[in-house]
């Protein structure tokens, strides 16, 4: 795909910021941000990192052509030092980000970025974009192949998707928290994604009559091929003539690997209908798919009744996160150096208690119990702290600070990596195919209480006892209003 230029796809007041900055004399301040995120869509008890790879190709590419400094000099309000800086920008900063398809939790830092405050700033409504709309789909996607308890999900949300970029890009995040393909070819082009379809209702509409639709359709597509029944009648004509095509066409092949898809009606009866009706006709092998404005609820919904379902395309409400269609990352300043590279923390805050940052330089490790190898809590840091060679760790709910409790037995990994070092990238990005199964994986360290649907157990994401004390002066001193 020819690369766009999007370095103006930026809310207005960053420019406003960088200029002042640069006019104050601390454009090159060196500044750390956090991008995080409040609350798990869905009242979920995780959410799926994703979108890393589309912020990579962001800052690689970033630069502000002849077009992009005559539109900021057009509005009259940016200097012709700051405008000549910019027409050479290009970032030299720190990126510090958390693997894509690692779960994560509320508070605790997916992107770090340590840079000049101008560069910083420009930036930050680019990396918000893409991990919350990303990160929001992975999420939502995860929720569902879930619910699907091992049956097969398709991503079919294009027509619905909230923009092409979202189509494509929404697909690969969908891919790598759990389904098996999606409808969109480009995402199959760019990333490797297995893209598949069959056919619409106007496939079986522009023929002169249901049969021949079919018939036609498993001669030129034997392989795979899968009948759309619910055109006029699901049980009446649509199994009955799907049926009648396979045991025409495909059987005399010796082709056995076929399906039916109903995309209306009520999904439980019809499959339980339609899967006697195979049976009986000597197609035990047939799969049933099903379709039409499906999530996690639904799909569970269509399991417990007893649906005879083997696959499930899910659309708008996946591509969309319809239910709960807002992420709520946000990118906040934790440090700023002073003129020694002293690290300075900062914090805000605010009457709504969700709202008060962690200040500071941060690790995040993450603690798996030995002997199950399920993931016990979360730990933030200072970045001077380590836990290497660290056998015993109090841990305490920086919020309900009486709730300790002590582990052994553990082992600590650090999630945060380096993406890019001096401007410079450093991280190498998987296939899309192995950050899948590393999703895979990783949920599986998960406790089963942790992936409930409803009411999950609170993971914890503790602080560590001297980044805790940092927050506490900081919040005496500035509360006060010294």
């Amino acid at each position: 795909m020819k690369k766009e230029n999007l370095a103006l796809l930026c809310d207005y007041y960053e420019y406003t910021m960088a200029n002042g900055y640069h006019l104050a004399g601390i454009g090159d301040k060196v500044v750390y941000f956090d991008l995080y995120f409040r609350t798990v869509p869905d009242g979920g008890g995780f959410a799926i990192a994703a979108g890393l790879w589309r912020v990579i190709e962001y800052i690689r590419d970033l630069h502000f052509d002849e077009s992009d400094i005559a539109y900021l000099r057009s509005k009259g309000v940016f200097s012709e030092p700051w405008l000549e800086m910019m027409s050479n920008f290009r970032f030299d900063g720190d990126i510090y980000a958390v693997p894509e398809g690692t779960p994560i939790f509320p508070n605790e830092p997916i992107i770090t970025v340590r840079a000049k405050a101008e560069q910083a700033q420009i930036i930050e409504t680019f990396l918000l974009l893409c991990i919350n709309h990303q990160s929001l789909i992975a999420t939502k996607t995860n929720r569902i192949v879930r619910a699907a308890e091992g049956r097969s999900v398709m991503e079919f949300g294009a027509r619905r998707a909230q923009g092409s970029s979202a189509a494509y890009m929404g697909a690969r995040a969908a891919y790598i928290a759990g389904v098996a393909g999606t409808s969109v070819a480009l995402s199959d082009k760019l990333f490797g994604i297995p893209a598949t379809g069959t056919m619409a209702h106007s496939w079986v509409q522009i023929f002169d009559d249901e049969y021949t639709a079919f018939k036609t359709y498993a001669e030129i597509y034997p392989h795979g091929c899968s009948l759309l029944v619910d055109t006029y009648n699901v049980l009446k004509s649509g199994v009955p003539n799907a049926i009648r095509v396979f045991k025409e066409v495909l059987l005399p092949q010796g082709i056995e690997d076929c399906s039916i898809r109903i995309d209306s009606g009520d999904i439980t009866y019809l499959s339980r209908k339609a899967r006697r009706m195979l049976d009986e006709a000597g197609l035990p092998k047939c799969k049933i798919i099903a379709s039409n404005s499906l999530d996690e609820n639904i799909i569970r919904d269509i399991i417990r009744q007893g649906g005879m379902v083997d696959g499930f395309g899910v659309g708008e409400r996946l591509i969309t996160a319809k239910s709960d269609p807002v992420f709520g990352g946000v990118y906040k300043l934790v440090a700023v150096e002073d003129e020694k590279g002293a690290i300075i923390p900062k914090i805000k805050i605010s009457e709504n208690v969700s709202k008060i940052t962690t200040p500071h330089f941060k690790r995040l490790y993450r603690l798996y119990e030995n002997e199950t190898g399920k993931a016990i809590a979360d730990y933030i840091c200072v970045h001077d702290e380590t836990l290497d060679g660290v056998t015993e760790l109090e841990l305490f709910d920086p919020q309900y600070t009486w709730k300790k409790k002590t582990v052994t037995d553990f082992t600590a990994r650090e999630l945060m990596v380096p993406i890019f070092l001096g401007g410079k990238l450093v991280y190498e990005s998987p296939h899309v195919e192995e950050i899948r199964a590393y999703c895979m994986r990783e949920i599986d360290n998960l406790w089963e209480e942790v992936k409930r649907f409803e009411n999950p157990h609170n993971y914890y994401v503790d602080l560590s006892r001297k980044l805790w004390s940092i927050k506490r002066e900081l919040l005496d001193r500035n509360g006060s209003g010294k």
